[in-house]
């Protein structure tokens, strides 16, 4: 998976956008992780609705992981000390990169089809 900001140069972005590891769905969110569009590839749309949406909500989840993570990196640029940055709640490195471990190995990454192995 991947999640990447958008923005003007120099200025904290808007938008953060998080894709699935297929690329086959991408979410775009606020820095709280809210929403603001969602691309799904057609042949997602046979999944299981429920299996969508846990996909959909655990984007918008990592996207505003590495919103927090952004926003810490950019307040530490401004002189916040550790203990403030700690105060804020802000996720480090090792807290995303861990929700994004666990999360991938919770959530089915993989297409989906009717064929099964027998």
């Amino acid at each position: 998976m991947t999640a990447s900001q958008q923005g003007n140069p120099g200025d904290f972005p808007a938008e953060f956008v998080a894709t699935s590891l297929t690329g086959s769905i991408s979410v775009r969110t606020t820095e709280m992780g809210l929403p603001l569009g969602v691309k799904v590839d057609a042949d997602q749309l046979r999944r299981d609705p429920e299996a969508l949406a846990g996909e959909v909500l655990r984007l918008c989840k990592q996207a505003a992981n590495r919103a927090g993570l952004a926003r810490r990196a950019q307040l530490r640029q401004l002189g916040f000390t550790s203990e403030m940055l700690a105060l804020a709640g802000l996720p480090t490195e090792q807290q995303v990169a861990t929700q994004e471990i666990i999360d991938e190995q919770e959530y089915d990454i993989e297409p989906q089809s009717w064929l099964r192995s027998i």
